[in-house]
């Protein structure tokens, strides 16, 4: 009873990082427990913690006592996102998922409060986590949402309630967990099972696999789903027109951006059609051309992706050491063969 109301000022989970009258969730794994520093992150500070039911008898002080702490962690994050009252994006595909989050947040940000996923912080633990970090006054979240195997994105658009869900592609990550890439694509498109009615969703027109899921009867859609497509072929909502490489980056027109060029301070052609997917989230929230044209300026993403360095010897070096799987690699070397140095060996 005395501990009825407590004031939380944020959660964590590991008990190295502890946070000044923040609430602790032990979560239990095959070789951890996290009940077992309850008692001492309580000492050393933490507001209260959730304590597990089926692991024995709790620690005295705040301890709040539930049947399952990761559900529990989950359901905070639903709550706390629905009394946040923002609107969600959120972001998937077997590769170009954190670039393409990055592009979102950057020209979102130009007209709005947003929070992005850290890092890949991007799973049934992370994402929960990510939610409940957010500012209260934030007005757009931009999530990412990885899985290994089935069912596990569905939970997290459960989570997060997408207003706008963006499908980057269909690779051959997670072929071994899943059998096919047809598997994978309804892993994927598993986003849209939590989405707000009339929302939209964002896809890689280029892959058969997606359209095809969408039609399958065992897909749970939301009501009123909108889509947009975006791709190479001339049959999706928007396609690059033109596309110019340079050292920096490349400059490129596309359907619905015709006239004066769009520069993008990054390299590779599958760059572009990540920022076609990233123009249709900042279309949809109204973001203007001048605003588009001062994100894509002060683009910053997340490290290790095709990350341009030059040595002080003066080479060039590519560091896109994060993904290793035959799609990116593929993507890291044909953006090498666009370089102008490269046609000089």
């Amino acid at each position: 009873e005395q501990h009825r109301e407590l004031p939380i000022q944020g959660v964590f989970t590991d008990s190295r990082q502890i946070k000044q009258g923040s609430l602790f969730v032990p979560l239990v794994g095959e070789r951890f427990d996290g009940h077992a520093y309850a008692e001492s992150v309580l000492k050393d500070g933490a507001g209260a913690t959730l304590w597990q039911r089926d692991r024995g008898e709790a620690p005295a002080g705040a301890v709040i006592v539930v049947d399952d702490t990761l559900a529990a962690l989950q359901t905070l994050a639903e709550a706390y996102l629905a009394e946040v009252g923002c609107r969600v994006v959120g972001i998937t595909g077997s590769n170009g998922k954190t670039t393409t989050k990055d592009m979102v947040y950057t020209l979102l940000s130009t007209t709005y409060k947003v929070h992005k996923t850290g890092g890949n912080f991007n799973n049934h633990i992370g994402l929960p986590l990510t939610i409940l970090e957010m500012p209260a006054d934030t007005e757009i979240a931009v999530l990412e949402m990885g899985m290994s195997g089935r069912h596990e994105i569905e939970r997290l658009s459960q989570i997060a309630r997408p207003d706008v869900a963006v499908i980057t592609n269909i690779g051959e990550a997670h072929l071994l967990q899943l059998g096919s890439r047809h598997e994978i694509a309804r892993a994927k498109v598993e986003i849209i099972s939590g989405m707000k009615p009339g929302g939209l969703l964002i896809y890689h027109g280029d892959e058969p696999l997606i359209p095809m899921v969408l039609g399958e009867a065992e897909t749970v859609k939301p009501e009123g789903l909108g889509t947009f497509t975006f791709g190479l072929d001339h049959s999706n909502d928007d396609y690059p027109t033109g596309m110019m490489f340079h050292s920096k980056g490349i400059i490129f027109t596309s359907l619905l951006h015709p006239e004066e060029g769009l520069d993008l301070p990054l390299l590779g052609q599958h760059n572009v059609i990540n920022c076609l997917a990233a123009l249709a989230v900042a279309r949809h929230f109204g973001i203007t051309e001048e605003n588009i044209r001062t994100g894509l300026t002060g683009l910053h993403l997340t490290g290790m992706r095709i990350e341009q360095i030059v040595a002080p010897s003066g080479l060039t070096i590519l560091n896109d050491a994060y993904n290793a799987s035959p799609t990116s690699m593929k993507a890291a070397i044909d953006a090498l063969h666009s370089l102008k140095g490269y046609h000089h060996k």
